[in-house]
């Protein structure tokens, strides 16, 4: 009994210490997941994503006209380029700002307590109705003014919408930052997640001081175009950094509901985290130093999104795509395949749209090529955290076949359409230009011109697709309770 009792007491330490030892690696290597809530917290996280989702449908459906208005021969069926510029502005502003604004807001419901849910419906409600204002807009008059970072239709409409879209943000903001949990010391996979959520916080009321320093330091005599490009400039650089870090969360969350084990540890997630919020407090800096106005002020803000956003990206994405690659064998389960194709997709056009940016010269379509990349990159890997967080959220999982395919549709069909530009602004294609403002055309800026148009349209398929998909899983609830 002795000898059988020792043999049980070995036993039992070696299974604790393999389990601690476990423990130890998990913390290190691994779970990179946060947990949505199913109290009241969840409606507002539905709520955010709704509204997101809307916005990126009705964004589509705008898509729809501004492609065509720029593929040839279609064009000619098509108002004048004024629409194109109104329903440009109501395209880029939805499909960008409220979309990743939403999407954003509703992590952070999530990532935070129960504490002043009443702030976060009125932020929400606020954000919608600001938001349905700025869809409507280009149908209801003004001018408009393709400032980069947040075009605008000066009218009252767009500019009302915009600013309650703004206060809306404001305060899921500061809920965010207030009713969020501590991280804590032992830092595991989630809590590495939770403190890149909070510093995509941090980086998003940063860029309101930079919007107030920047409203308070403008000149009022400025013209539309001028005024609202260097009122946004600062703030949107700064956004830059916010959405940079809902992406790389996204892409470690992904990435570990796959099964694939990223060789980050928890820390050094963080670390990478903290240099991006760390760069964003030197716009303040900028601000004190260099007037709104002045050429150190415009050059300084893209250094620092430049050098100091990308910091993280190119570690995390090689760690990713190295942890995807080791775990193929896994992506055997269909109802992984959605997300390891939104992943794929994602880190492929941003890295593509990265490297057109060291082929810009002057100002042709090149450059919304560039950007097209990134900002798919980010759009791509928010859809795939809302299949992922649908089953989660007490909803059915999304049909593996169609979510994958919708994946690659809508990545192919982007990277399709920022060929195009590429090529067309290669051949001297200006950006902001509808087709039929334009009398002659040379073949190669024809034939760049309709690549861009194909894969447009196909990729608003396969936005389109997405909203059907996510439509089709809340219509199925789930009646099993979520993993």
């Amino acid at each position: 009994m002795t000898s059988a009792h020792a043999s049980t007491t070995a036993v039992a330490t070696l299974r604790a210490n393999v389990a601690a030892s476990q423990l130890d690696l998990e913390l290190a290597f691994g779970r990179f997941t946060i947990a949505l809530p199913r109290d009241a917290r969840r409606s507002l996280v539905l709520g955010w994503f709704a509204l997101g989702i809307a916005a990126l449908a009705a964004s589509g459906l705008l898509a729809v006209l501004l492609v065509a208005s720029r593929t040839p021969g279609v064009a000619k069926l098509f108002p004048a380029a004024g629409f194109f510029q109104g329903a440009l502005v109501a395209h880029v502003d939805l499909s960008v700002l409220v979309w990743f604004a939403a999407c954003s807001c509703g992590l952070w419901s999530a990532n935070s307590t129960a504490r002043w849910l009443p702030l976060g419906r009125t932020a929400l409600a606020a954000a919608a109705v600001g938001a349905g204002a700025m869809a409507v807009a280009p149908f209801a008059g003004g001018t408009p003014i393709m400032a980069n970072y947040v075009p605008v239709i000066e009218s009252p409409v767009f500019l009302g919408g915009l600013a309650l879209f703004g206060v809306g943000l404001a305060l899921a903001v500061g809920r965010g930052l207030f009713a969020s949990p501590r991280v804590g010391l032992r830092l595991d996979g989630s809590g590495a997640l939770r403190f890149g959520l909070s510093g995509a916080a941090v980086a998003t009321a940063v860029a309101f001081l930079a919007l107030a320093g920047s409203f308070a330091g403008l000149p009022r005599a400025l013209d539309g175009k001028a005024y609202y490009e260097l009122l946004f400039w600062g703030a949107g650089h700064v956004l830059q950094f916010a959405w940079t870090l809902m992406m790389l969360v996204g892409w470690l969350l992904l990435a570990d509901a796959t099964g694939a084990r990223v060789p980050l540890s928890s820390r050094v997630v963080a670390l990478l985290f903290g240099i991006g919020v760390a760069c964003v407090f030197a716009t303040p800096l900028i601000y004190l130093a260099w007037g709104v106005t002045s050429v150190e002020h415009h050059r300084l803000q893209t250094w620092l999104m430049r050098f100091g956003g990308a910091l993280a990206i190119v570690p995390v994405a090689l760690a990713v795509a190295w942890a995807l690659g080791r775990s193929r064998g896994r992506l055997r389960d269909a109802a992984l395949r959605p997300l390891a194709a939104s992943l794929v997709a994602s880190i492929a056009l941003f890295g593509f749209g990265g490297a057109i940016g060291f082929a810009i010269h002057g100002s042709d379509v090149r450059i919304p090529a560039h950007y097209h990349g990134s900002i798919v990159g980010v759009t791509i890997t928010l859809m795939g955290v809302v299949y992922w967080a649908l089953p989660r959220l007490g909803f059915a999982a999304p049909s593996p076949r169609l979510a994958t395919w919708q994946a690659y549709l809508y990545g192919g069909g982007q990277l399709v359409h920022i060929v195009g530009l590429v090529w067309s602004g290669g051949y001297g294609v200006q950006r902001k230009v509808a087709d039929g403002a334009v009398v002659e055309r040379t073949w190669q800026q024809l034939a760049g011109m309709g690549l861009m148009g194909a894969g447009g349209m196909v990729a608003v398929v396969g936005g389109m697709l997405f909203v059907a998909i996510v439509a089709a899983s809340v219509a199925r609830r789930s009646r099993a309770a979520p993993p």
